[in-house]
């Protein structure tokens, strides 16, 4: 998938290169910043969909540009929102509410009132990995066996580091007690098929290409664990961000049977201080063109208008706001922004 993610971005790049304007269009233009994630997993080949959505739908008429960039994920991304080196970013559910309420990983930070929803994306679904010897009962409660063994938690500071901490520490394991490998999805995967680790927490849409990878090279070698109903439970810790997901038979290789496990929203964030019109006009092209990004990746087959406001943890920006209006949605008073 990372080979198929450097051609979606080197076609974005040819078709920014075709569209663009005269010196006198580029010295007016609003050219935005999109933080996106590591290249292994959904977001950045999902991000540089958007982007080149953007910049072939509104650029030569609105003058609005997008470019996505790779990241350590949503820990990372909110901090590059806040120091306004992006200004645009896919978060996950978790991150949202810990900027809401300046908690979590972000308790030293404080409360990030900047921060505003475009849009829920597509649900990011947690695929626990481990060897198939590790695989005891083939749920959640094998990770509690995995104590003292190397186990990839996610790059340091992104959104899969602390996602899966919560799960743990939720689950009633302190993660401290494995031996921690902080590595980004590629670099698990190879982990994995060579021996180095035994496990890992790998959080994505459905179908995630390096899980893709790792179940078609190593087959029955590895296990992905499925939630009880107890144990999804216990991994929300009572925040309702967390709830119970089906990947259906067949999403991977050699999956012959639903993987009943766990996920949270994805959500497209914003800075409050980029202009409602063009926050506007972004939130319109990406709803009017759904089948564009459809093609570009299968998780995005998850959004749809119905379903723009479910799980959004911060108020949305007025722009957004102002489409959803129009389309003929309500606005739930919880994202009015105040």
């Amino acid at each position: 998938m990372k080979t198929q993610s450097l051609k979606v971005l080197a076609a974005a790049a040819a078709i920014i290169a075709a569209i663009s304007g005269s010196p006198a269009h580029a010295q007016d233009a609003r050219n935005y910043v999109l933080s996106t994630a590591t290249t292994g997993g959904t977001y950045y080949p999902v991000g540089v969909a958007i982007a080149t959505l953007i910049k072939v739908k509104l650029e030569p008429t609105q003058k609005i540009g997008l470019s996505a960039i790779s990241s350590a994920g949503s820990g990372e991304n909110v901090k590059l929102m806040r120091e306004k080196q992006a200004e645009f970013a896919i978060l996950q559910g978790l991150f949202g509410l810990y900027a809401k309420e300046g908690s979590g990983s972000l308790a030293q930070d404080g409360p990030q009132p900047h921060l505003r929803s475009i849009a829920m994306l597509w649900p990011n679904v947690e695929h626990f990995v481990v060897m198939a010897d590790d695989a005891k009962t083939g749920t959640a409660a094998d990770l509690a066996g995995l104590t003292g063994k190397k186990f990839s938690i996610g790059a340091r500071n992104s959104g899969t580091e602390h996602s899966n901490r919560f799960i743990l520490k939720n689950l009633g394991i302190d993660a401290e007690g494995y031996d921690l490998v902080f590595q980004g999805y590629g670099p698990t995967a190879d982990s994995l098929q060579n021996g180095s680790i035994v496990g890992a927490g790998i959080p994505g849409g459905p179908p995630v290409s390096v899980i893709t990878r790792i179940q078609a090279q190593m087959g029955g070698g590895v296990k992905i664990l499925q939630f009880t109903d107890e144990e999804a439970a216990k991994a929300d810790g009572g925040t309702g961000l967390y709830y119970k997901y089906t990947v259906p038979a067949g999403t991977y290789p050699g999956q012959d049977t639903d993987l009943n496990t766990i996920a949270q929203p994805n959500f497209l964030g914003v800075h409050q201080d980029v202009p409602e019109e063009d926050v506007y006009q972004i939130t319109k092209a990406i709803f009017e063109n759904l089948p564009f990004l459809n093609n570009i990746h299968a998780a995005t087959k998850a959004m749809s208008l119905d379903s723009a406001m479910s799980g959004l943890p911060v108020p949305l920006h007025p722009g957004a706001a102002r489409y959803f209006k129009e389309a003929g949605l309500t606005i739930p008073a919880s994202l009015v922004a105040q």
